[in-house]
């Protein structure tokens, strides 16, 4: 049986933007064309940008083998070689995550552009893409180009037709593959395999993909992220609402938040107390200009509405209790891709005498996603949170705007681990976190009756001693 194959696209699917500009430079650069801008050039590229593809500008693509001719091919090449490395930071982020997921399964994963195949097959190969399948100028026998295309022009139904032979002669199963292009007028191709995936789509690609259920992805963001009018993700459009100001039934002691890295990859932990410790943290990290991305427990992701949302704003879905870092891949992926992941260790809300415990118990995952990814833990330390929204509540206090209890959080320093061992690594995590908590949390004090009660879910009717072993951080 065959395998699927899987055909990208370039400009805004691979790539953020158009190649056009970092071409044509590295042409100008190896002394192929001439230094001078061709007037109207830079307003075709911010065209293409802002929506992608269209009729005339490809037009002019076909006769760049016509301008071409005389051109020695190996200058092309060469200027191909400076191109990928100024291509490759263009990337989307999430685009390597993708193809590697279709390697391990086994696909062969193929770039389609309309794009000059010498100018773009060395940026396919430092991305580890299996092949490319471009336009290729015609060359006569002293290697010169000679102002013909030889075979397909790969746009439109050329694409697909250049596809459909590829798969043929490469022994792959074309009516079962994948496609991801933002073009409009890719629709020939998308529409002829089994999975047809809309990248970065201009609006009236987004309502075809939508009227034909066609799944959308945006290769910058995670994957269910969807963006606003095209633009802004939902997290993002929230942030200048994040404002400790708008939420009048707790007041705010914040400090140490230029800790956070302002770009790149990074893991934020805190400690667990509250339903409202969510909030807390997203409040806090709000003050980067960044949206930070929550690891949740896939019963939230399940429910409905809920898990939708939680998806859309960029959650992270986890599985626990499989014994492997699989659960963590996708974690990996976003702290790879320069995300801010934030987790709290303790997996769930300490109860009953648990709650009152001054050593912090946590579990490996966070050690487990920084020693995959290498990236900075940056601790928090949350106190108060309980105030605002106990757990024996099902709700914040909404009305308690004279007097709101106060949260305070202190962000700390990344937090040195040695990437050697998960427990001791969670060890120096959740010490750091309980070094940035006051001083009462350090002493070790009997609760009243009602401070135990208060940790308990509505409705709990367990036994209050079992939760003195219930040790919220367990990995086995």
């Amino acid at each position: 049986m065959s395998t699927p194959a899987v055909f990208f696209d370039l400009d805004r699917t691979l790539l953020s933007g158009a190649s056009g500009p970092i071409l044509t430079g590295a042409l100008r650069s190896a002394g192929v064309i001439s230094d001078r801008v061709i007037p109207g050039e830079n307003l075709v590229y911010r065209l293409f940008n802002a929506i992608g593809e269209n009729r005339p500008s490809m037009l002019l693509a076909r006769q760049g083998a016509r301008f071409s001719k005389g051109q020695k091919r190996s200058d092309v090449q060469h200027a191909g070689e400076v191109a990928a490395e100024l291509l490759i930071p263009m990337v989307c982020a999430y685009a390597a995550a993708v193809v590697e997921s279709h390697h391990r399964e086994g696909r062969p994963v193929v770039l389609a552009t309309t794009s000059p195949y010498d100018l773009v097959a060395p940026f396919a190969r430092q991305l580890g893409l299996d092949d490319v399948i471009a336009t290729r100028y015609g060359t006569d026998a002293d290697g010169y180009y000679d102002g013909t295309i030889d075979g397909h022009f790969v746009w439109g139904p050329g694409k697909l037709s250049a596809c459909e032979e590829w798969a043929e002669a490469n022994g792959a199963d074309f009516d079962e593959s994948w496609a991801y292009s933002d073009s409009f007028y890719d629709i020939p191709l998308l529409s002829a395999v089994a999975h047809p995936r809309v990248v970065n789509p201009d609006p009236r690609m987004f309502a075809l993909a939508t009227l034909r259920r066609w799944p959308i992805r945006y290769l910058d963001k995670p994957e269910g992220v969807p963006k606003l009018l095209g633009m802004v993700e939902p997290a993002e459009a929230l942030l200048p609402f994040a404002r400790p100001e708008l939420v009048p039934y707790a007041r705010f002691d914040i400090a140490g938040t230029e800790k956070i890295p302002a770009t790149g990859g990074c893991i934020v932990v805190a400690n667990h107390r509250s339903y409202f410790d969510t909030m807390a943290m997203a409040l806090t990290v709000s003050k980067t200009g960044r949206p930070v991305r929550f690891l949740g427990k896939k019963e939230v992701f399940d429910a409905p509405i809920v898990g939708q949302l939680a998806t859309a704003m960029g959650g992270i879905r986890v599985e626990r209790g499989t014994g492997s870092d699989e659960p963590l891949r996708a974690a990996a992926e976003a702290v790879e891709a320069g995300e801010l992941v934030a987790l709290m260790p303790q997996g769930t809300i300490p109860r009953g005498p648990a709650f009152f415990d001054p050593e912090l118990k946590g579990r490996w995952g966070a050690a487990k996603l920084a020693a995959m990814t290498k990236a900075p833990v940056i601790p928090i330390g949350m106190w108060g949170t309980e105030e605002v929204w106990p757990r024996s509540a099902r709700l914040p206090n909404l009305l308690n705007v004279t007097n709101p209890p106060l949260v305070t959080v202190r962000v700390g320093d990344p937090v040195d681990l040695k990437h050697r061992s998960p427990d001791a690594d969670t060890k120096r995590i959740m010490k750091a976190i309980s070094d940035l908590l006051p001083k009462e949390s350090k002493h070790k004090r009997k609760p009243t009756a009602e401070e135990l009660a208060r940790t308990y879910p509505p409705g709990y009717e367990g036994d209050p001693e079992s939760e003195v072993e219930r040790r919220p951080g367990t990995d086995t």
